[in-house]
C-alpha cells in the first residue's frame, strides 16, 4: 500500500514519526561532537598550560613507584642517567615529512634505577632501503635529557607487528617485551619522553618531533550542523503536510465550483413547432379538395 492510499491522520503520524526519529539520530550525533570538542578543547588546554611549563624532575612528576597523571601530559621532565643505546628501537609508519616514516626510541637508564622511554625524533626512510639510512647516535656516557611527557599508545586494533628492532606503535607494555629482561622489568610503563634538549648536545639527532596542533577542529561547527539539520526535519515535514493541505483544499474547491455550475445551468430547449397551425392549414387545405371534388 503506498504512503497516498493511507488515511491522511496515519499518513501524517508516519511523517512526524520520521521526523522524530531523524531528530534523535541528530542529536545523538550532536552529542557526540560536542563530546569531541570539549575533549579536544581540554587538549589544547594542556599544551596551554604545560608545553612552556618550568621543567621539573622525573622523580616529581612519576615517583617511584607512581603513575604517570594524565594532568601532566606535556610537562617538560628532567632526567638524569645513561642512554642504552645498545636497545634501541624503530616505531614505524609514523606520518611525518609527508610520508610513513620511523620515530627513534631509545630507554634512557635513570640514577634511580628505573628506566625512561625517550622519543628522539623521527627519520625518513632510506634512498635504497625501507630503513634509513642513518640514525644519529645517542650522547654516551652521563648525559642529561629534557622531555615532554606523554601517555603510552594502545596497541593497534590491527593486530599488526613489526620486523625485529621496531614496534607498530609506543604502547609501553610492548615496548618492554623487547627490551632486555631487566631493562623491560625496570621500564615505567606508564608514560614516555618526547626529546626537547640533551646536555652534552650530539652532533646530529633525528628531526625533532613537531609541536602540537592547536587547531581546535570543527567538532562545535559540526554540532551546531546537526542541530539544524534537526530542525530542517521538522520544517521539512511541516511543509509536506501544509502543502498536501492547500491541494485538498484546491480540490474541494474546484469540485464546488463544479456543481454550482450544474446546478445553475439553463436547460437547452427546442423552439416550440407551430403544430396548431400547420393542422389548421393542412383542414383548409383538405376542404378546398373536398369542394373541389364535388363540383
Amino acid at each position: 500500500m503506498s504512503m497516498q492510499n493511507l488515511p491522511k491522520a496515519g499518513r501524517w503520524a508516519i511523517y512526524i514519526a520520521l521526523a522524530v526519529v531523524f531528530a534523535i539520530a541528530c542529536a545523538f550525533l550532536s552529542n557526540w561532537q560536542f563530546a569531541r570538542n570539549e575533549e579536544r578543547s581540554g587538549q589544547i588546554a594542556l599544551v596551554e598550560s604545560n608545553y612552556d611549563a618550568t621543567p621539573v624532575p622525573l622523580t616529581e612528576a612519576i615517583p617511584s613507584g607512581g603513575e604517570f597523571d594524565p594532568a601532566d601530559e606535556w610537562q617538560p621532565v628532567v632526567l638524569t642517567g645513561r642512554y642504552l643505546a645498545d636497545e634501541e628501537l624503530l616505531v614505524r609508519n609514523r606520518a611525518h615529512g609527508g610520508t610513513s616514516a620511523f620515530e627513534v626510541l631509545v630507554p634512557f637508564a635513570l640514577d634511580d634505577g628505573r628506566v625512561f622511554l625517550v622519543d628522539r625524533g623521527w627519520l625518513l626512510p632510506g634512498s635504497q632501503s625501507p630503513l634509513p639510512d642513518e640514525i644519529p647516535a645517542p650522547p654516551e656516557g652521563e648525559v642529561t635529557v629534557v622531555a615532554r611527557l606523554q601517555p603510552g599508545e594502545p596497541l593497534p586494533r590491527s593486530g599488526r607487528s613489526a620486523p625485529e628492532g621496531q614496534v607498530p606503535t609506543i604502547n609501553l607494555p610492548l615496548v618492554a617485551d623487547e627490551l632486555s629482561a631487566e631493562s623491560g622489568d625496570a621500564l615505567i610503563v606508564s608514560a614516555y619522553g618526547i626529546l626537547v634538549s640533551e646536555d652534552p648536545a650530539p652532533a646530529t639527532t633525528p628531526n625533532a618531533i613537531e609541536d602540537p596542533s592547536e587547531d581546535p577542529g570543527p567538532h562545535l561547527s559540526y554540532a551546531i550542523q546537526w542541530i539544524l539539520f534537526a530542525i530542517m526535519g521538522f520544517v521539512f515535514i511541516g511543509y509536506v503536510i501544509r502543502t498536501e493541505i492547500r491541494h485538498r483544499r484546491e480540490d474541494a474547491e474546484d469540485e464546488d465550483a463544479c456543481d454550482d455550475a450544474g446546478e445553475h445551468a439553463e436547460p437547452r430547449t427546442r423552439a416550440p413547432l407551430p403544430r396548431r397551425r400547420r393542422d389548421r392549414d393542412a383542414e383548409d387545405e383538405d376542404a378546398l379538395l373536398d369542394a373541389a371534388g364535388r363540383r
